[in-house]
C-alpha cells in the first residue's frame, strides 16, 4: 500500500508495510490488526507529547508537573485500551502497571506485547525526545494465560520496535526481514518509510553514558571510558554523546554507530534498565541491524526473565566496539572456582 502524491510519487506506509508483512506470512491476520493499532496509539501519543511541550512553554510550572504525570497515565492506558481492542492478544506487560494484565477471554489473541509506554517523560520539561518501546512474542502457553506467557528470551520475539517523539515522530520496526524507519508525515497522519533495511556502523566514534555515575562505575568501564578518551594508537578519541533519554540515545547509535552504555554501578548493582520492555526490544533492533547487545556476561537476547519488571545491565552498539569493550570486560572478570559449592 502507498500514498500518491497528486500522481507523482509513489510512497511507502506503515500501514502498508503492516499489511504487506501480514500477507506473506500467510497468518491468521492478528499480528497486523495488533501492529496496525499499536500504531495508531503511538500517533495520538505523539500528538499529546507535543501538546505536553506547549504546556511546558506558556503553563505554570505546576501545571506541567501535572500533565507530565497525567501523560504517562494516558499513553499507558492508551496502549492497554488500544491492544485490547485489536483482539491480538492475551498477555500484556508494561512499565506502568505492576502486574501483567490478563485479556478478558473474549477478546483474546495469541501474541504478548511487553511495552513502556512513555519513556523518559522527565525531558518534557526541557523539550527534549521521549519514546515508546515494545516487543512483541507469540504465546507459549495453551492453557489460561499468566505472566510466566511474558517471561520468554528476546530470541523468541516476533517484532520490536520504538517510536521517537522529537523533531519530528519516527517509528522503528524490527523484524527478521530486518530493520526498518518511517516518519509520520501529520498532513496525511501517516508513517512514511524513509529508510529500509537499516544497518549499523561496524564501528563508531561515539560512546553515550551518563559519566554522573563515574566514581561508582566497575574497573573494567572505566579503562574502557579511558582507551575511547585517549586511545594509545594514532586513532581519534571517541566523542561523548548523552541526552538521558533512552530511545533518543540508542537511536542516534543506530543512526550513527558507537557505543551506549548503562553497566551496573553501587546504586544498581544489577543494572537499572528493565529487560522485558527496554532492553529485548532494544537489543533486537541493533541486532537486526547488525550490532551486538550484552551485559558484559551474556548477550541480551539469551537472558530467560524470572520477572516482569527485572533489570540488567545495557551495553549495545556497533559490532566492533562492543568487541572492544568485551575484550576489557572480560580482563575483570572474577575466575570460577570449580573445587567447592557456591
Amino acid at each position: 500500500m502507498s500514498y500518491q502524491d497528486q500522481g507523482e510519487t509513489e510512497i511507502s506506509t506503515l500501514t502498508g508495510f503492516a499489511l504487506e508483512t501480514g500477507e506473506k506470512a500467510k497468518g491468521t491476520g492478528q499480528i497486523t490488526q495488533l501492529l496496525l493499532s499499536l500504531f495508531t496509539a503511538v500517533k495520538d501519543i505523539s500528538y499529546a507529547v507535543r501538546k505536553a511541550g506547549i504546556v511546558q512553554l506558556y503553563g505554570p510550572t505546576n501545571v506541567t508537573v501535572k500533565e507530565v504525570k497525567e501523560l504517562d497515565v494516558f499513553a499507558n492506558n492508551l496502549i492497554i485500551n488500544t491492544l485490547r481492542s485489536s483482539f491480538g492478544t492475551s498477555v500484556l506487560v508494561s512499565e506502568g502497571s505492576k502486574h501483567a494484565i490478563i485479556i478478558e477471554p473474549e477478546k483474546r489473541g495469541k501474541y504478548v506485547v511487553c511495552f513502556d509506554p512513555l519513556d523518559g517523560t522527565n525531558n518534557i520539561h526541557c523539550l527534549a525526545p521521549v519514546g515508546t518501546i515494545f516487543v512483541i512474542y507469540r504465546r507459549k502457553s495453551t492453557g489460561e494465560p499468566s505472566q510466566d506467557d511474558a517471561l520468554q528470551s528476546g530470541r523468541n520475539a516476533v517484532v520490536a520496535g520504538y517510536a521517537l517523539y522529537g523533531s519530528a515522530t519516527m517509528m522503528v520496526v524490527a523484524m527478521d526481514c530486518g530493520v526498518n524507519t518511517f516518519l509520520l508525515d501529520p498532513d496525511i497522519g501517516e508513517f512514511i518509510l524513509v529508510h529500509k533495511n537499516v544497518q549499523i556502523r561496524n564501528k563508531g566514534s561515539i560512546y553515550s553514558i551518563n559519566e554522573g555515575y563515574t566514581k561508582d562505575f566497575e574497573s573494567a568501564v572505566l579503562e574502557y571510558l579511558q582507551s575511547k578518551k585517549s586511545p594509545q594508537d594514532s586513532t581519534a578519541p571517541y566523542a561523548a554523546r548523552y541526552i538521558g533519554s533512552l530511545v533518543a540515545d540508542v537511536h542516534r547509535t543506530l543512526v550513527y554507530g558507537g557505543i551506549f552504555l548503562y553497566p551496573p554501578n553501587e546504586m544498581y548493582p544489577q543494572g537499572k534498565l528493565r529487560l522485558l520492555y527496554e532492553c529485548n526490544p532494544l537489543a533486537f533492533i541493533i541486532e537486526r541491524a547488525g550490532g551486538l547487545a550484552t551485559t558484559g556476561k551474556e548477550s541480551v537476547l539469551d537472558i530467560v526473565p524470572t520477572e516482569i519488571h527485572q533489570k540488567i545491565p545495557l551495553i549495545l552498539g556497533s559490532p566492533e566496539d562492543v568487541k572492544d569493550f568485551l575484550k576489557i570486560y572480560k580482563k575483570y572478570e572474577k575466575p570460577v572456582c570449580k573445587c567447592c559449592p557456591h
